[in-house]
């Protein structure tokens, strides 16, 4: 997951002025252990969210949590050592990672079937979504122990509510592929997908997966939400060709990235032959015959391949 950084006006661990004085070992709690749903107290494993981008997003009962818990699961102990640290927390931190899932699980697992409580935490953002988590969960559930969740934020949610785009039915699918024939496989299965689409990409590749997915999907919106929560949050919306275009001048962006796309239009497949072939006679009068393909895709959100082979036959038809 993005990691968080601490984009907050207070510097950790100073109280404003006024703020009552708390421990020095922990905040302030407002939610209580008995406040925990039934089985989290006594032992089992815990999901807890964590910020985003900004560390005083933590929740009141995510403090409480990690305060009491027998022990921390986490992604990189550094990471969340500064978190722990911003909130005057204790815990004892026990890395599980990708690189060391096989071997930390079953170390884990006899310490949640000894009756001890652990917080699972990712390096910012909701446990299991693009990280490790998920197998240790699935061995909590076979062995019949308790596991319970403490939501807060993530990173697939935030892009989806600040995207602008339908949010009633969405698909989240992680990273995409590195390899650009892979990607347009993967981009081709969701071409029909009747849902909002959600993703994380690597800046460096953003511009070339839009391109990617304007000349597939043609002139659907989408959104590209950069640094969510953070101080430098940044949102840019519109046509998928337009923004390719944006980036592929502007260059990479910095920070995390969220790439939201909009479902498909079920008129704009829709766009018959004549009419795109109209479109073509028009747009060949002052492009190459690629650019005029890729206008028409966008503007009628047919698929490539058709119109592509639209503006080939006209192509001949002229010079006949």
């Amino acid at each position: 997951m993005p990691k968080p950084r601490n984009a907050t006006s207070q510097k950790p661990g100073r109280r404003k002025r006024g703020a009552r004085k708390t421990s020095e070992k922990h905040p302030e709690r407002t939610a209580k252990a008995s406040d925990w749903p039934s089985g989290s107290k006594r032992g089992g494993l815990v999901l807890v969210a964590t910020p985003i981008g900004n560390l005083a997003d933590m929740t009141a009962r995510a403090v409480e949590t990690l305060c009491e818990a027998d022990g921390i699961v986490c992604e990189d102990s550094r990471v969340t050592r500064k978190l722990l640290n911003r909130y005057g927390i204790e815990g004892r931190l026990t890395p599980y990672h990708e690189h060391n899932a096989e071997k930390a699980r079953p170390a884990l697992m006899r310490r949640l079937e000894a009756g001890e409580s652990l917080a699972l935490v990712s390096d910012a953002g909701t446990p299991l979504v693009s990280d490790p988590g998920y197998k240790l969960v699935r061995a909590v559930i076979e062995a019949g122990l308790s596991l319970t969740f403490l939501p807060g934020p993530s990173a697939p949610i935030a892009g989806l509510v600040l995207s602008g785009l339908p949010p009633d039915r969405f698909f989240f699918g992680g990273f995409l592929p590195v390899k650009a024939e892979a990607k347009s496989r993967e981009i081709e299965k969701l071409a029909t997908l009747p849902a909002t689409l959600v993703f994380f990409e690597s800046p460096k590749r953003l511009a070339a997966t839009l391109r990617a997915f304007a000349e597939r999907f043609g002139a659907r919106q989408a959104a590209v939400v950069r640094e969510a929560t953070k101080l430098h949050e940044e949102v840019r919306r519109g046509p998928l060709a337009t923004l390719a275009e944006f980036y592929e001048a502007s260059g990479a962006p910095k920070g995390e990235v969220v790439l939201v796309i909009g479902p498909p239009d079920a008129d704009a497949a829709h766009v018959p032959d004549d009419a795109c072939r109209e479109l073509l006679r028009d747009a060949l009068q002052g492009m190459s015959l690629r650019d005029a393909t890729d206008a028409v895709t966008a503007q009628t959100g047919r698929k490539r391949r058709e119109v592509y082979a639209l503006a080939l036959a006209l192509g001949k038809e002229t010079r006949a």
